[in-house]
């Protein structure tokens, strides 16, 4: 189920004001698209920080705009603590939407207890996925990942209707043998 964010027009533009709106609460926002003209807005932080904390990319506006929206991007301030403004794209459910998702690992790899390592290479993927069914993270199961072996962005377990929006062969995870240290090797080479 997709977040709310309940949003109020806004008239004023300009630094000055933009600070003390966020200083009043509120985030600066426009939301587009559809063929529609572009609208200024306000949100307020607390529900947008929720819906961020949720993984929600698809939202319902509530307001002075009724609608379905994509986050399509949110500016932090230097530090990367306060949102300081966001991007809204008008989206229909069914739409299919462009989205970047984290992936998370499930399991405990087979190699690992054969003497590997398991080495984290993408930590997220780009998908084409219908707006209303837009997952939080895409999870990967790693149990079957045994030593000398690679997942791939085409093995990832996609959402109905979705599709990889970047190539199928870039690796995901691999299980590598960890490198054993010769001691004897090492003092022989020591005494020559």
């Amino acid at each position: 189920m997709a977040d709310t964010l309940n949003v109020e027009k806004r008239e004023e533009t300009g630094s000055l004001r933009m600070k003390r709106l966020r200083q009043s609460g509120k985030i600066p926002a426009v939301l587009y698209g559809h063929g529609k003209s572009t609208e200024m807005l306000c949100v307020l932080e607390k529900e947008l920080t929720k819906a961020i904390d949720h993984g929600s990319h698809v939202v319902e506006l509530q307001g002075a705009a009724s609608e379905s929206a994509l986050i399509k991007a949110v500016q932090w301030d230097a530090f990367g603590i306060k949102i300081v403004h966001l991007d809204l794209t008008r989206v229909d459910a069914k739409e299919a939407v462009e989205v970047t998702l984290p992936i998370e690992l499930r399991g405990d790899a087979t190699g690992t207890h054969h003497g590997g390592t398991v080495n984290f290479l993408q930590h997220q993927v780009t998908i084409m996925c219908p707006a209303d069914v837009v997952p939080e993270k895409i999870e990967l199961k790693i149990a079957d990942l045994d030593v000398d072996q690679v997942i791939d962005a085409s093995q990832l377990v996609l959402p109905g209707g979705a599709s990889l929006a970047e190539a199928g062969t870039t690796p995901i995870v691999s299980c590598t043998r960890v490198a054993e240290e010769d001691g004897d090797a090492a003092g022989e080479t020591n005494e020559s």
